[in-house]
């Protein structure tokens, strides 16, 4: 289509013709718009398209969701480590929690 567009302004040019060109749709030049079933068969992709979307910004949601429980998740057991640490040191530390063996050693 090009290379006849091409030579058609080549033509032109060599008789000092003016050259007018024009594109037409022709799916759109003759739809009338009174075809009942691709009315009904636009409606139903347009709503098809919407759920769609709809889904997609559902899932985007989820997975934002998601990651910001992950992420609290690993503070989390930060945090439950660094409280595991100090509990055992608490109890290292005070007497109430002593192994049996040097309360039998005192006697």
């Amino acid at each position: 289509m090009m290379f006849a567009a091409r030579q058609l302004q080549k033509k032109c040019r060599e008789q000092c013709q003016s050259l007018y060109v024009a594109f037409f749709d022709l799916t759109k030049a003759f739809d009338t718009g009174t075809d009942y079933e691709n009315q009904e068969e636009l409606e139903e992709k347009t709503r098809l398209i919407n759920q769609v979307l709809e889904l997609q910004h559902t899932l985007e949601d989820l997975s934002a969701r998601v990651d910001a429980v992950k992420e609290e998740n690993l503070k989390l057991k930060s945090e439950n480590q660094v409280l595991g640490q100090y509990i055992e040191n608490l109890m290292s530390a005070s007497s109430v929690f002593q192994t049996t063996d040097s309360k039998n050693k005192r006697k």
